[in-house]
C-alpha cells in the first residue's frame, strides 16, 4: 500500500497512468507558471474552475493529456501571457473567458469543441484564434468585444441564447452557421466595412444590427421579439422567407445608403414599424404582404411613394413624412385613418425638409407614436444617446447575463 505522499510525489509527475494529476481537484485550479499548467495538463479532466495568475506566462502549454475542464477557465488582467495552448482540450463546462489579456498573439485549441460560454474582452494583440474542424459547435452565449480579432471562422455554433460581437476594429466579415438564437443578437461597432453571412439562420428572439456593410439573412422564418437596423451601411436588406415578427418592433433608422427593403412575404409586425432617416430610400415597396401592425407606423424620408396594398390593422397610429412629394400614397393612406388604422393617420406630409430629423421609433402595442421612452418627442436626442452609448450598454447587458447563468 502505497503512502499518501508517495502517491501525490507520483501523481504529480504524471508516472502512474491512472492516478490523478496533483492538485487536479483544487477549486479552483491556480496557474502561476508554465510549470503548474503542465501539472494540470497531466490530468484527464478538472472538475473545477483553472484560473490563470495576473503574472502568469509568457508562453503556456497545457499538454496532450486534459481533455475536460467542468469549470471555467479564466484568464483575466494578465498582460505578460503571450500564447496559450492545448492539444488535446475538448471541453470547458464553464465559460472560456480571457478579459483584459492585451499581449495574447497566439490562442490555439485544435479539439476545442463544446464551451459553456466564450466571453473575450479586451484582447488587444490577437490577430485569430485557431481551433480544429469543426471549431466550436456548443456554447450558451458568445461575447466578442474590443478585440484585434480579424477571424471568428471557428465559432460554429448551431444554437445560441446570445451572441454580442462589438468593437472589434478589424473584423470585416462574420460567416455563421447558427439556425436559432434564443435571447438577442447585438452587432455593433465592428470594421466599417464588415459583412456578417447567417445562411441558416431560422428564428430569433431579438436583433439589433448597427454598422455592417452587408448582412444577409436567406433562411429567416420569424422573430419573436424585434429586429432593429441602425446606422448601416448596406444598398439593400432582403429577407425572402420571413412571414412573421411575432411580438416587438421593426425599424430600419439612419442607414444611409438603403434603397430596397424587401421583406415579401411579412404579414405581422407585432409592436411598432419604423423607418426613418434612410435618406437614399425613395420607395417603400418591399411590404407587399404586410397586414397587421400591432403598434403604431412611422415612416420618414425622403420617399416619393409608400405601398402598403395588404395593410388591413394597425392598432396604434400612424405617421408618414417626407422631404419628396407623396400626395398620392397619402391619398390612399388617409382613407385607412380611423378604421384599418385605428389610432389614426396624424400626419401625412409631403415636402417637409424636416422629415429627416426626427429618427425616434414608433411606439408599441399602447398606440403611441414617440420613442417608447417616455420622452415623447424628443427622439434627436434619445436617438443620438442610444447610438453613443449602445456598446456599452449592450457589453454591460452580455457580461450580466454571463455571469448570472454561472454564479
Amino acid at each position: 500500500m502505497y503512502s499518501k505522499e508517495l502517491v501525490s510525489a507520483i501523481a504529480a509527475l504524471g508516472l502512474v497512468s491512472g492516478v490523478a494529476a496533483l492538485g487536479c481537484r483544487d477549486d479552483p485550479v491556480e496557474i502561476k507558471n508554465q510549470a503548474d499548467a503542465t501539472q494540470a495538463g497531466n490530468c484527464d479532466s478538472i472538475p473545477n474552475d483553472v484560473v490563470f495568475d495576473s503574472m502568469a506566462g509568457v508562453d503556456i502549454i497545457f499538454g496532450s493529456r486534459l481533455t475536460k475542464i467542468g469549470g471555467s477557465l479564466i484568464v483575466r488582467n494578465n498582460s505578460v501571457i503571450h500564447s496559450l495552448q492545448s492539444s488535446s482540450l475538448q471541453t470547458i463546462g464553464g465559460t472560456f473567458e480571457l478579459n483584459n489579456v492585451i499581449s495574447l498573439t497566439s490562442l490555439v485549441f485544435p479539439k476545442l469543441t463544446e464551451v459553456g460560454a466564450i466571453q473575450w474582452i479586451t484582447l488587444s494583440a490577437l490577430p485569430e484564434p485557431t481551433f480544429g474542424t469543426p471549431g466550436i459547435t456548443k456554447a450558451k452565449s458568445v461575447l466578442v468585444a474590443d478585440t484585434f480579432v480579424a477571424n471568428l471562422d471557428g465559432i460554429n455554433v448551431q444554437e445560441l441564447t446570445d451572441m454580442n460581437i462589438n468593437n472589434n476594429d478589424r473584423l470585416s466579415k462574420f460567416s455563421t452557421s447558427i439556425k436559432s438564437l434564443s435571447n438577442a443578437l447585438y452587432v455593433n461597432n465592428n470594421a466599417l466595412n464588415m459583412s456578417m453571412e447567417m445562411p441558416n439562420l431560422e428564428w430569433i428572439a431579438n436583433m439589433t444590427i448597427a454598422n455592417v456593410s452587408s448582412f444577409s439573412v436567406p433562411s429567416l422564418k420569424t422573430v419573436n421579439g424585434s429586429m432593429r437596423f441602425d446606422s448601416n451601411y448596406f444598398p439593400q436588406f432582403l429577407a425572402p422567407n420571413l412571414t412573421e415578427i411575432h411580438d416587438g418592433d421593426l425599424s430600419f433608422v439612419s442607414n444611409p445608403q438603403l434603397q430596397n427593403i424587401s421583406i415579401p412575404l411579412l404579414k405581422k409586425v407585432g409592436g411598432g414599424l419604423t423607418v426613418a432617416n434612410n435618406t437614399d430610400l425613395e420607395k417603400i415597396d418591399g411590404l407587399d404582404s404586410l397586414e397587421t401592425v400591432g403598434g403604431a407606423i412611422k415612416m420618414r424620408g425622403s420617399f416619393n411613394a409608400i405601398d402598403l396594398p395588404k395593410l388591413d390593422n394597425v392598432v396604434g397610429t400612424a405617421e408618414f413624412v417626407s422631404t419628396g412629394d407623396i400626395k398620392k400614397s397619402c391619398e390612399q393612406l388617409e382613407k385607412l385613418s380611423g378604421n384599418i388604422i385605428q389610432g389614426k393617420v396624424t400626419a401625412c406630409d409631403s415636402n417637409n425638409d424636416r422629415a429627416n430629423n426626427d429618427t425616434s421609433e414608433a411606439g408599441g402595442s399602447n398606440g403611441g407614436s414617440g420613442s417608447g421612452n417616455g420622452n415623447g418627442g424628443n427622439g434627436d436626442s434619445a436617438a443620438s444617446l442610444a447610438s453613443a452609448s449602445m456598446s456599452t450598454v449592450v457589453t454591460l447587458a452580455a457580461l450580466g447575463g454571463l455571469v448570472a447563468a454561472f454564479l
